[in-house]
């Protein structure tokens, strides 16, 4: 009983550490707010946007972009990333639609050169057309102090562009990046897609990444602001070009080059993109997951071993020792007490990040679940990964 009280009171003592000193990574802040653009600067701005078969969801996506209430010049490219089904066309409409089409340039994806990975050339190749036409080598107007990428799924409040060159210009950022508020419809969205932001957060603090005297870098490839000298003299994207989290390459790579930059949340900025299903949301997180712990072995066993420490055996302390004590095993009691401390404190720290993404609290207790489910995911990447499937997504494997 000696040693289930030991690993109880490790269990409690760890969340005590993680809550207090990791940079307060369950509350969801800092926040992009609304108000933020009314005194920002006018910059030019280039919206970069990847689009790999995705006419289903460019109609809402693209008008946000374009419509934004921005002050400054505003020119969005596609680049149809060799596309299987109507991405341009899908694209073309909705700009008529909004009454933008001027300020829409579609791309015809080329063959993904070897080294590069699908997304950051699609990226690269809307980069190389925006410089091109800045010197008048291209169609287009597309003066560009900064690049906007963000991903083709991801709708945008109208003040959101202000907002965010009024962050950079105000705060001398390098580059700025926003959380998208994840789209939550079934119980499986509801129990792991805020959990995959606590996850990432715990990873990644907001606060620390943007804090310039800490290490910590990273973004949220769904709405990128980088100002396009920063990049440039980090050595573009070409230094990042075979990898395959894309966003927190990014970060490091303009933080690592001695830029300044900033991650932060907006309800302005949402994802509408639907999982619903248990098996959509594995292949997601299995998609990345073991590329994340470097492809390490050891990496896997650590993360495995610290995933069911922290979530697995709080609950499990307390649900049997709970039946234990039922049962005339008061000998139990002390460590089923400690753990279910530490279910309470983890439990808790959920319900802020549950609330950002409007789910119920009810959800919070069932934060082990999800801890030991992501666990499962990153052991299926692991297998994926060895049997040359690691990075399979959107029909491509790297």
């Amino acid at each position: 009983m000696g040693v289930l009280l030991g690993l109880a009171a490790a269990t409690l003592g760890m969340w005590v550490v993680l809550l207090a000193g990791r940079a307060l990574f369950w509350w969801p802040a800092p926040q992009l707010g609304t108000g933020e653009g009314e005194n920002g600067g006018t910059p030019g701005v280039v919206a970069v946007i990847p689009a790999r078969d995705e006419a289903d969801v460019l109609p809402e996506t693209l008008p946000s972009v374009l419509t934004q209430e921005y002050a400054g010049s505003l020119y969005a490219i596609v680049v149809d990333d060799r596309s299987g089904d109507a991405t341009a066309t899908a694209a073309r409409e909705a700009a008529i639609a909004a009454s933008e089409g001027g300020r829409l340039t579609i791309l015809r994806g080329t063959p993904r050169p070897d080294g590069w990975a699908g997304k950051l050339w699609a990226l690269e190749q809307g980069v190389r057309h925006a410089a091109d036409s800045a010197e008048g080598r291209s169609t287009g107007d597309a003066r560009s102090d900064y690049l906007w990428f963000t991903d083709a799924d991801i709708a945008h409040e109208r003040w959101v562009l202000g907002a965010l060159v009024a962050r950079a210009e105000a705060n001398r950022l390098d580059l700025v990046s926003v959380m998208a508020t994840l789209r939550v419809d079934s119980f499986w969205d509801r129990l792991l897609i805020p959990a995959f932001v606590y996850f990432f957060a715990k990873l990644y603090p907001f606060r620390s990444v943007g804090d310039p005297r800490r290490r910590t870098a990273g973004a949220a490839g769904g709405c990128v602001l980088v100002r396009r000298r920063a990049l440039d003299e980090a050595g573009g994207l070409a230094a990042i070009c075979s990898a395959l989290i894309d966003d927190c390459a990014l970060g490091k790579l303009i933080k690592g080059s001695g830029g300044r930059i900033w991650l932060g949340y907006s309800r302005g900025v949402r994802s509408i993109r639907s999982y619903g299903r248990l098996a959509d949301i594995w292949r997601m997180v299995a998609r990345s997951a073991y590329t994340q712990l470097g492809h390490s072995p050891i990496a896997l066993l650590g993360t495995v071993l610290g995933m069911l420490l922290l979530y697995a055996l709080p609950p499990v302390l307390s649900i049997v020792g709970a039946i234990a004590a039922a049962l005339g095993g008061a000998a139990v009691l002390p460590s089923a007490a400690v753990g279910a401390g530490a279910w309470a404190l983890m439990a808790a720290s959920f319900v802020p990040l549950l609330r950002h993404h409007g789910v119920g609290p009810w959800v919070a207790p069932l934060l082990p679940v999800a801890g030991v489910l992501y666990t499962a995911m990153t052991l299926s990447s692991a297998w994926r990964h060895a049997r040359g499937r690691g990075g399979a997504w959107k029909g491509r494997t790297y």
